[in-house]
């Protein structure tokens, strides 16, 4: 059972910088160079300077009712009925724009550069078969696993930025703010969608595990910080090594970024090492979707053990992933028209509406409580 298990807060960061990642780190660049040309790198310092104050919200409304999942929320705030109701909502539309998305960007890009041979059915479900093996064994084994492969994770990066150092051309970042501040925004919008704002998948499942609850939402902040800058670094370096015009072009910049290492016409070829960060960071990313979606129903519907629902919903998101993106164009409109609105109507929206609730339930309160009797002076 979910409330059994208890991680440390520094398993939980982790579990939030590898989740922020994601698949963040292969497609967000591209979007981004589109929008704001070569000023990307400054629309990612932007997005941190929005985004974070929206991680923070988040926070907050897990330290209001420590221990408590964002389901529990619900129902506190909007009755048992509406708030069952909501978070079923919830549940089966992120299974849709979050987990089966993400599998189908696994399946699409080890297909397209690593393994074009081998069938896009095959690749996901060997993928998938591992997210549920992790999803079984709990959000103990898991906060172990990314404290053990946090450290391969960091020491993959770091190898790319040094190596990749050696490639910057500082005149792709010029002019500076050629076309003023307008297309910041856009391009600033797409790194929160996708690195900020679904956190809200988090707070379904884990405030309950951790075992200083009413510090969850520090942790969450900090892993937050942490995987949004390893980010804002591969935006820079892919203007920087790139340029804006092919990091626009190219479906996955940074796996561009690592053939261009270079050095000495020696060490060359191995952008195998964005592969590996990439696969980490996205398991987590699938892994965490997939605990979320599964937890929460087991908690909607009262169930004692969330086991059962793990191989049913595993088949469906093998099956949802294959047909989610018919083509490439459709995949283009369904980032821009589906999952912004939607992340940011449940990512934004949902907690403030959630926190003026709290606020006029607390007003309500204090007015039905009977003031205290005055005393007379003798």
């Amino acid at each position: 059972m979910l409330n059994q298990t208890k991680i440390s807060l520094r398993q939980l960061t982790l579990l939030t910088a590898l989740f922020t990642v994601g698949s963040a780190i292969l497609i967000v660049p591209s979007g981004m160079a589109a929008a704001a040309k070569q000023d990307a790198w400054i629309a990612a310092l932007l997005a941190l300077g929005t985004g974070l104050p929206i991680v923070w919200l988040m926070s907050a409304l897990a330290s209001r009712y420590p221990g408590m999942t964002l389901v529990g929320i619900l129902e506190t705030l909007l009755g048992k009925w509406i708030g069952k109701t909501v978070a079923c909502i919830l549940a089966i539309t992120l299974f849709l724009t979050g987990p089966a998305t993400v599998l189908h960007d696994v399946g699409d890009f080890m297909a397209t550069q690593m393994m074009p041979e081998t069938p896009i059915e095959a690749i996901l479900t060997l993928f998938a078969a591992v997210v549920l093996m992790g999803i079984r064994l709990g959000v103990e084994v898991l906060a172990r696993s990314a404290e053990m492969l946090f450290p391969w994770f960091i020491l993959l990066y770091v190898s790319l930025v040094l190596l990749i150092s050696f490639q910057i051309e500082p005149r792709h970042a010029a002019p500076l703010l050629e076309f003023g501040f307008t297309p910041l925004w856009p391009a600033a919008l797409s790194f929160i969608s996708v690195a900020f704002l679904p956190h809200i998948a988090l707070l379904l499942f884990l405030p309950p595990s951790a075992n200083r609850p009413a510090e969850f939402g520090r942790s969450l902040f900090i892993g937050s910080l942490l995987g949004s800058c390893l980010l804002a670094i591969v935006i820079a370096l892919s203007i920087l090594v790139l340029g804006p015009e092919i990091t626009a072009r190219s479906l996955y910049p940074s796996y561009s970024l690592a053939k261009k290492i270079d050095i000495a016409h020696f060490l060359q070829r191995i952008e195998v090492i964005v592969a590996v960060i990439w696969i980490i960071s996205l398991y987590f990313r699938i892994t965490l979707y997939m605990c979320a979606v599964t937890f929460s129903l087991t908690q909607i519907f009262g169930l004692k053990d969330h086991r059962p629902l793990v191989l049913p919903l595993g088949m469906l998101l093998v099956a949802t992933s294959i047909v989610i993106y018919p083509n490439i164009p459709f995949k283009q409109t369904w980032d821009t028209e589906t999952w912004t609105p939607y992340i940011l109507m449940v990512g934004l929206i949902l907690p403030i509406v959630l926190g003026i609730v709290q606020l006029l339930r607390k007003v309500i309160m204090n007015k039905k409580q009977p003031s205290p009797p005055s005393s007379r002076s003798s």
